[in-house]
């Protein structure tokens, strides 16, 4: 049996016989497609899946900068729909019994340095069409605009303001924001509109979003996880680099560099600006080495 009708004959099972509430249904619902598509991007089918799966599974949950109490919420539906599965028989073995709830919460978030930044777009070949020019726009918009990967699959053409380089994003819970494009991700972005994006497209197959894949289709959240690790490995970066690495690095950059901590709050689309300020932490990390480093009072001596 295919994952949508497993998932419909889950959420059956929770309303008829747990009684449990439309909205609880519709959280479910929520995480089991997102755990579906991952599993369809790479092929598996409920038998394939172990407990090192889930756990790398939650690791991308975590990657991809869901907070800690979403994180743990998602896993707990997860363990929830085993465990259904493996009373119905479909599975033998649960493979999320022994899976914990939550991801390690980092109290500081992972960044890249501006030169890794660089080094990694620059390695990026947008005059190599088609794939050079997506994948360096890919990465100067994560960059350049801050933009959540959910954000950037479902990024299309009416979103764009191409003269005053404004994108109109919709966010978490339905809210728009107004994020400014810089003028290298602008260029990148219509450079791969206007010669790669056509090459990708195919006749007949209609598809609204920007950034396709090699079949005509919209990329997934995964497959740009595997398009940004690819481009790292090619500009010979050490660090683990994923995309939520890049929204990270947008707002640390930005601060780093004197912007109003509110200015990046509405650019990032934080409901609340105390999620914002965990980016004050990575540039105090950064003062203290600063200091470790240069001062004569404050370096290590052996």
């Amino acid at each position: 049996m295919e994952w949508p009708a497993l998932t419909e004959r889950f959420l059956l099972y929770l309303a008829a016989e747990c009684g449990l509430s439309v909205n609880y249904r519709e959280s479910v619902r929520r995480s089991l497609a997102r755990f579906t598509e991952w599993c369809r991007s790479r092929e598996l089918t409920p038998q394939h899946i172990t407990e090192p799966l889930l756990a790398e599974y939650r690791r991308l949950l975590h990657e991809e900068g869901l907070a800690f109490s979403s994180c743990r919420i998602a896993m707990v539906h997860l363990r929830r729909f085993f465990r259904y599965l493996n009373s119905r028989a479909v599975i033998e073995q649960n493979p999320a019994a022994l899976v914990k709830g939550g991801a390690v919460r980092q109290a500081i978030p992972e960044t890249l340095a501006a030169e890794s930044v660089a080094k990694m777009l620059d390695a990026t070949d947008a005059d190599d069409i088609p794939y050079g020019a997506r994948d360096r726009a890919i990465l100067e918009m994560l960059y350049g605009s801050g933009l959540r990967v959910s954000e950037l699959v479902r990024l299309r053409a009416d979103q764009i303001s191409w003269e005053e380089k404004f994108l109109r994003i919709t966010g978490k819970g339905g809210k728009t924001r107004y994020v400014p494009m810089g003028t290298m991700a602008a260029k990148a972005l219509q450079n791969y509109v206007q010669q790669a994006r056509h090459v990708l497209a195919r006749e007949g197959h209609r598809v609204p979003e920007l950034f396709l894949s090699n079949r005509g289709e919209r990329l997934t959240r995964e497959r740009i996880r595997q398009i940004i690790r690819k481009r790292a490995a090619e500009a010979g970066l050490s660090e683990h680099v994923y995309p939520h690495i890049m929204r990270h690095s947008f707002a640390t950059h930005l601060l780093e560099n004197g912007a109003d901590l509110r200015v990046i709050q509405d650019m990032l689309g934080h409901a609340d600006l105390a999620t914002t300020q965990i980016y004050t932490h990575v540039e105090a990390k950064r003062l203290v080495g600063l200091h470790r480093s240069f001062h004569p009072r404050g370096r290590k001596h052996e």
